[in-house]
């Protein structure tokens, strides 16, 4: 069934065309996918589904069968290899998205060979190029690329991360409310959507009452839970966006940390649930969350190097990466690890020193250029209407701040009233303290700064962002030296021939101009997305600037 999103608000006339421009995209999706499956054909970029049929039930089969490994090969001969999984009673699937046109061949393999509905199966299916005019479809899977310090397209467009985050909103929202909800972060240029894949300490189950998993030592899968699951998934995709799965949430203190598998269950029943988890959603345009909000160094090291890869190491994925509880850093330690490629962290809600100095002066900035390549990327800044003291410029300064830290990459938005998926406002969040300032995820989706993120995104969008370097060598003088949250951010291209200047508070700063260049400077206000003019003193080797506006701005030097 095809949910449009609802129109039943009050919205310009240029979005009811985006509106019914995505849903009629939408419809040719399906209808093109439809006809594809008639003919045994899969779209390029598109989940492949093959059913299986078990010969044998069996009482615990996570347990019972050890391994059911799919191996695909492409026309030209490449091989990929992903695994199958268990779909209640005597269904089993495997779930496969092809990279290339052409025949494709694929053969089982099950550790119970006496199955012959499992082992030893073979068969083949024609990938064809889609029509959908939509990134993920049109430019192919993210991925990281070697060296990089971002994200791409398959065909190597940079992909510039800009999230938000749902943890419970796949879990406990209806068809309707997941597609508005898809269609208002598609409308303002949002491309990445987190969510948990299990219940957590945040959610104790599915809309439904229905729970993913039972047990705490060996443990027995639903799969009506993660059928449920299927459709939001794959909503995600369908609006041309990135679903983001957390696999296992895993904050080890706290109320209701006995909820979240990452933290509770044993090695083994870990590893068999992530990778059960990963078997089902690795045929959508994906990147893996391994765990969230966890504590993923000391005595909790290993366990989550191992977990990482026996999940991973195996097979074909997609990048991954771990969400680690607040201002706790753990590149350093997973940057060896060849299933890692995302160098994720958390700043945490609060807007102190201590936080503030997280982001702009300790590991996050100063360690990026000392470790592998890969996209630094804060997965969960300060939310929104977290706190009843604080601003939007509190929840706008993380965001920009974390852009300018390190190369550019992207970042992820969140809301108090979006995660918990609160539907009236002031309403409960499990396991949370009790917040009633807090708006519903749908008044939420209008606050003030999810709002700025798509002027946010368009200003990145006229740079080359991805050849922006940290530059701080730049200022004379660092004003957060003095004042912590005075902290101005340096951005710079390889020849300096653009500079970018976070200034989050009005005063002067001085700006080293070593080559002598003449640069044309204009201001980007970032609450009301305005570009005016900026003035500037010039002198030899040296610029100054005063910033006077109320909120932070962007000084955007080109030189001419």
């Amino acid at each position: 069934m095809l949910y449009l999103a609802p129109l039943n608000y009050s919205i310009t006339n240029n979005m009811i065309m985006n509106k019914f421009i995505a849903g009629t995209l939408l419809l040719l999706s399906f209808n093109g996918l439809a006809l594809a499956n008639q003919k045994n054909e899969t779209a390029l970029w598109h989940k492949h589904e093959i059913r299986f049929t078990s010969d044998k039930e069996y009482a615990n089969p996570i347990y019972d069968i050890k391994a059911f490994t799919i191996v695909f090969t492409s026309a030209t001969g490449r091989e990929k290899t992903v695994n199958g999984f268990w779909d209640g009673e005597r269904d089993w699937k495997v779930r496969f998205m092809p990279d290339e046109p052409g025949e494709w061949s694929w053969q089982s393999t099950c550790s119970d060979k006496d199955n012959s509905g499992l082992h030893g199966k073979s068969g083949h299916f024609s990938c064809v190029k889609g029509v959908e005019d939509l990134e993920i479809y049109k430019r192919g899977a993210i991925k990281h690329p070697p060296g990089k310090y971002y994200m791409t397209y398959d065909d190597g467009t940079p992909f510039f991360w800009m999230g938000c985050t749902a943890w419970n909103g796949a879990m406990k929202s209806t068809g309707a409310d997941w597609d508005y909800y898809l269609q208002h972060r598609r409308d303002h240029h949002y491309n990445l959507i987190q969510f948990v894949t299990t219940q957590w300490r945040g959610g104790d189950s599915n809309l439904d009452g229905d729970l993913a998993y039972t047990g705490s030592g060996k443990i027995e899968i639903n799969p009506l839970f993660f059928q449920k699951l299927d459709e939001r998934v794959d909503r995600i995709n369908e609006f041309g966006l990135v679903a983001a799965p957390v696999l296992l949430w895993a904050l080890p203190f706290g109320a209701g940390r006995h909820l979240s598998p990452g933290y509770h269950l044993p090695v083994d029943e870990a590893v068999l649930l992530a990778s059960y988890i990963v078997a089902r959603y690795q045929g959508n345009q994906v990147i893996w969350i391994l765990g969230g909000d966890g504590r993923y160094f000391d005595e909790f090291t290993e366990r989550w190097k191992t977990i990482g890869q026996r999940v991973f190491n195996e097979i074909d994925h997609a990048p991954a990466t771990l969400h680690p509880h607040g201002r706790s850093y753990v590149g350093d330690i997973y940057a060896g690890e060849s299933w890692y490629s995302v160098m994720g962290y958390q700043s945490s809600h609060g807007f102190s020193q201590r936080t503030v100095d997280f982001i702009n002066k300790e590991e996050v900035a100063n360690d990026w250029d000392k470790l592998r390549p890969m996209p630094n990327i804060n997965m969960e800044p300060i939310y929104e209407n977290i706190r009843q003291n604080q601003t939007p410029e509190n929840v706008r300064n993380a965001i920009w701040w974390s852009l300018f830290a390190t190369p550019i990459a992207g970042f992820t938005y969140g809301a108090n009233g979006i995660w918990p998926w609160v539907e009236e406002d002031g309403g409960p969040i499990l396991n949370h303290g009790v917040a009633p300032w807090t708006v519903s995820w749908k008044n939420s989706l209008e606050l003030p700064v999810s709002r700025e993120m798509e002027y946010l995104y368009e200003f990145m969008d006229q740079f080359a962002w991805w050849e922006f370097y940290p530059d701080k060598g730049l200022l004379l003088e660092q004003p957060g030296d003095n004042q912590y949250d005075d902290f101005v951010g340096v951005l710079s291209n390889q020849d300096r021939s653009q500079i970018l200047v976070y200034i989050p508070k009005n005063g002067t700063i001085s700006i080293r101009n070593p080559f002598g260049f003449s640069y044309e400077a204009r201001w980007f206000d970032l609450k009301r997305n305005q570009y005016t003019s900026a003035d500037i003193t010039s002198s030899p080797g040296l610029l100054t600037i005063t910033q006077d506006s109320d909120t932070g701005m962007v000084l955007v030097l080109t030189s001419d």
